[in-house]
């Protein structure tokens, strides 16, 4: 048996092929203007690295979820994100109950029961504030990759910069003027993670936190992000070997169920 899913993000697209319910193929690539060839061009790079001659008709059955899922041209079914992410979690942490996705155009608080289904969910408002658009801007800002601001983030100079976390327009606008004023690149960051965390923790005391939680979405590889947010709640968090793939990896197992049901 043999499943996929495919998770069309605002920022990145990730695919999930599953052989038997163990993980065969994850692949990501960079989420381009037109939904529908990204989907294609995404598929067929994790297809060359299946078997040879390894096609889509090989496979049984196709979930799509994220914001581009309803354009994906190949999949037999949609899911919400909400609800693979949910259940991707359940794969790699059957324990956890409480779910953070941390996205690239918003982040969900998600409660889920012992069958990974979703039994609440809280969204943060339409603002980039606090997700990986806002990560992005910071980035191209300051002319330096995602991958440095967390580690840059925690090794602090004076202090965390004050930065506007209500706006990602106000915040670029505060992160160019400190830059002009001589403040030091890591207490930017550090503002920019503090004022993320400062975005996020609300939803999960609305949300109602279990001692089990995790995180998933690209935003959960920020180690600057994390710390800090694992500081606030007391509570570590449960991150799978690659955050951004869960979501597809949920799509894949919903796939793997409808399959099964005949549905």
């Amino acid at each position: 048996m043999i499943t996929a899913g495919i998770d069309i993000g605002s920022l990145s697209a990730n695919v999930v092929i599953l052989r038997d319910d163990k993980i065969a193929v994850s692949h990501t690539i960079l989420t381009g203007p037109d939904t529908s060839e990204t989907s294609w061009r995404l598929m067929k790079e994790a297809l060359a690295m299946m078997d040879r001659n390894f096609s889509v008709d090989n496979i049984d059955y196709i979930v799509a979820t994220g914001y581009g899922r309803i354009v994906v041209p190949f999949c037999n079914k949609t899911v919400t994100e909400i609800s693979c992410h949910a259940k991707g979690i359940h794969f790699f942490f059957p324990k956890v109950r409480t779910i953070l996705d941390m996205g690239g155009q918003d982040c969900k608080a998600i409660s889920s029961d012992e069958k990974s289904k979703v039994t609440n969910f809280i969204m943060n408002d339409k603002c980039a504030a606090g997700t990986g658009r806002y990560l992005e801007r910071a980035a191209s800002t300051l002319g330096i990759s995602l991958a440095d601001i967390g580690p840059l983030s925690l090794q602090v100079v004076k202090g965390p910069a004050n930065i506007n976390h209500f706006c990602a327009v106000f915040a670029q606008r505060d992160i160019l003027l400190l830059r002009r004023e001589g403040v030091h690149l890591n207490d930017i960051l550090a503002g920019v993670c503090e004022g993320i965390v400062k975005r996020i923790f609300p939803l999960l005391q609305q949300l109602g936190m279990k001692e089990d939680f995790a995180i998933s979405g690209g935003v959960a590889k920020n180690i600057g992000i994390v710390s800090r947010l694992e500081k606030k709640l007391g509570i570590k968090a449960h991150i799978a070997c690659d955050s951004q793939i869960v979501g597809a990896l949920g799509a894949a197992l919903f796939a793997r169920d409808f399959l099964l049901s005949g549905d």
